[in-house]
């Protein structure tokens, strides 16, 4: 809750410190006596836009703190550690502004930006006026008053959980398929490669051999008449192997006659003979063998042109066709394991959005338990508001899955409908302004024992309304202060009867300067100021009569001492 503010030098207020504490505080004057100048104050502290048209006439700068006692369990402390800003649970809030136009944050005296003040006074302050519609127009925060209200925030962070682990995995999938996104034709040419090389069946120096059978049976006809010549030479009547016959007879016959001396002789020219016979024997083998084929031929050509245009299809020669096969089958093996890793992610995006889908429903069905009931509650503070021809309602959407995020997939609004028969829509489109008001009177004591902020304001919400009307809205406000510390600015004697705390702002003149004042007012200045509100021009004891009997009608709400 709010402690202190201590405002320097903002419009009409020179210096001024206020003191404050738990409970319902009323904030009373003339019109135009500087209450809205408090709320901008306070507002600037946390974490409103700054404007050097704040700063008092002739001044160089204007500052604002606001010291604040949040409870430990407060989330406020987390943004805090993070920021490396301290622990609770007295936490002090300070703005300057230059008349330049610049503008510096402090908390616990050290220097922040004005978007982290700005984070941690939306969790200390909550600012609602006549048509300040902000929250009510805003469906993320109505998402999240509901869940606070369901006390769903633990569910809310499961399905958080579940959105970050199915956006993880999906972006792996989506990572991956870029990867791989030519997989599938590297694949199918792999494969046609594969099976190309795989057809041909390919062996190891098969293109030498290939070519000289190929030259061999290309020359087979004239290879075949060289070898009869050379068969002829060996073997007709004047050929070599009948000469040797007859040089070998005529040699043993002379050996016989000088044993011995001719024996090498004639073993060298028996040599000879056997050698050329078998050198006759293998020349009419080849020609067995070498007939001319032209099939054979024709199988051979095919072969080895078919070897050579694969090889100049890969570019590498015949005898790397092999390797390159083998390659091709390692490349496809890779991708058949990447094909199976995409798969795999494919399964698990799967499971993960199922996932995410089954909390998010669930969070879905506790939703819609927690808006019947939230309904009822509103709908118990409608009739003494004079709305009882009204009705909250709730709408609890299931958005399109590709909308879906950390929160589920759900969409929150709050509708009414105002007369018997009219159909239901956003707030502010069917409430006026003074509906509107006590709508988010209404929707703030449902709210405010499930906890939003420590500590809320109403800016003359009661605009508009009097008698049972007025006191309805006071005793609503108190009501909600026994939840969180109030501070409502109010022209209302009813509602400022209601209070605990009074103040009473006045606009004063010195030295041709107007200067706002702020006085926290005993019991019987209470009766005063109360009967100044009853009376307007001139005070009568009339209405101090009345400024007594509201006072005494609502002093049994406050037993412990604390009103003015």
């Amino acid at each position: 809750m709010l402690l202190g503010l201590s405002i320097r030098d903002v419009v009409l207020i020179e210096r001024l410190d206020l003191e404050f504490g738990p409970g319902l505080w009323v904030l009373t004057g003339e019109t135009g006596a500087g209450k809205s100048i408090l709320l901008d104050a306070l507002s600037l502290a946390t974490g409103a836009r700054a404007d050097r048209s704040l700063i008092r006439a002739g001044q160089a700068q204007a500052s604002v703190t606001a010291e604040f006692e949040v409870s430990l369990d407060h989330q406020v402390w987390r943004i805090m550690s993070t920021n490396g800003l301290g622990e609770g649970p007295e936490l002090i809030l300070r703005r300057l502004v230059s008349a330049d136009g610049r503008s510096r944050a402090f908390i616990n005296d050290q220097p922040v930006s004005v978007a982290t003040l700005q984070e941690i006074g939306e969790l200390l302050l909550e600012v609602h006026g006549q048509h300040d519609d902000r929250v009510l127009l805003n469906p993320a925060v109505h998402r999240e008053f509901l869940d606070s209200f369901g006390a769903l925030e633990k569910t809310v962070a499961q399905v958080g959980v579940a959105y970050g682990l199915m956006t993880q995995s999906n972006d792996r999938l989506k990572a991956e398929r870029e990867m791989t996104r030519n997989t599938d034709a590297d694949a199918l040419y792999l494969r046609h490669a594969i099976e190309e090389l795989g057809n041909l069946s390919l062996q190891d120096n098969e293109e030498e051999a290939l070519a000289l059978e190929r030259a061999t049976l290309m020359n087979a006809e004239k290879i075949s008449r060289d070898l009869a010549e050379a068969r002829a030479a060996l073997t007709d009547d004047r050929g070599l192997d009948s000469r040797l016959n007859g040089a070998l007879k005529s040699l043993e016959r002379a050996s016989a006659k000088v044993p011995g001396v001719l024996d090498n002789i004639v073993a060298a020219l028996d040599r000879a003979l056997v050698e050329t016979n078998e050198a006759r024997v293998s020349i009419e083998a080849v020609i067995n063998t070498l007939e001319f084929d032209d099939h054979k031929l024709e199988q051979a050509e095919e072969r080895l042109f078919a070897l050579r245009a694969a090889a100049r299809k890969y570019n590498i020669d015949v005898n790397g066709l092999a390797a390159v096969r083998r390659d091709f089958e390692a490349q496809l093996s890779r991708l058949d394991n990447r094909q199976d890793h995409l798969a795999q992610l494919e399964k698990d995006a799967v499971r993960k959005h199922q996932a995410f889908l089954q909390a998010a429903k669930g969070l879905s069905a506790k939703r819609r338990k927690a808006a019947k009931k939230l309904d009822i509650a509103v709908a118990m503070e409608l009739p003494p508001l004079k709305l009882e021809k009204a009705v909250f309602n709730v709408a609890v959407e299931s958005v399109d899955s590709d909308k879906a995020g950390p929160y589920g997939i759900d969409r929150v609004r709050y509708l009414v409908s105002t007369n018997p028969g009219t159909p239901s829509g956003p707030l502010t489109q069917i409430a006026s302004g003074g509906e509107l008001a006590r709508f988010v009177l209404a929707l703030k004591v449902a709210l405010a024992r499930r906890g939003t902020t420590p500590t809320m304001i109403f800016d003359e919400v009661d605009r508009g309304v009097g008698g049972a009307v007025a006191d309805a809205v006071g005793e609503r406000l108190a009501r909600l202060s026994h939840d969180a510390q109030v501070l409502m600015v109010t022209h209302s004697p009813q509602v400022a009867a209601r209070a605990h705390h009074h103040l009473r702002v006045e606009k004063r003149t010195e030295s041709n300067t107007a200067i706002t004042d702020v006085h926290r007012l005993t019991h019987d200045q209470r009766i005063e100021e109360i009967a100044r509100m009853l009376s307007a021009a001139q005070i009568t004891d009339e209405a101090r009569s009345a400024a007594v009997r509201l006072l005494s009608h609502t002093s049994a709400l406050d037993k412990t001492g604390t009103a003015g």
